[in-house]
């Protein structure tokens, strides 16, 4: 299975899921981010100019100095979660590279 197809099949689980769940919470929030942030990745994969694993380390980098520049966890914590997001995509999409 390719990475796009891997990711693909992410984004499909990831919305079945989303509509299971009832109550807003952490959970539903981080489904919702996951598939932004896998559409955004997929979409930028489409551009073969594009260095898809370097721009994936860019925007983690990114993250990693807001989350470093919060003041509490609770404020960082949304954040973490999206570098997690972006660390298991990174290796879906690079480890071959």
């Amino acid at each position: 299975m390719t990475a796009e197809q891997t990711l693909l099949q992410e984004i499909e689980e990831s919305q079945k899921s989303l509509g299971r769940e009832k109550q807003e919470g952490i959970y539903k929030r981080d489904l919702k981010k996951r598939i932004e942030v896998l559409n955004w990745v997929l979409q930028n994969m489409k551009n073969p100019e594009t260095n898809i694993c370097a721009l994936i380390e860019t925007k983690m980098n990114q993250l990693i100095d807001e989350i470093n520049a919060k003041d509490s966890i609770l404020e960082s914590d949304p954040l973490d979660s999206d570098v997690r997001i972006l660390d298991w995509i990174l290796y879906v999409v690079c480890s071959n590279e």
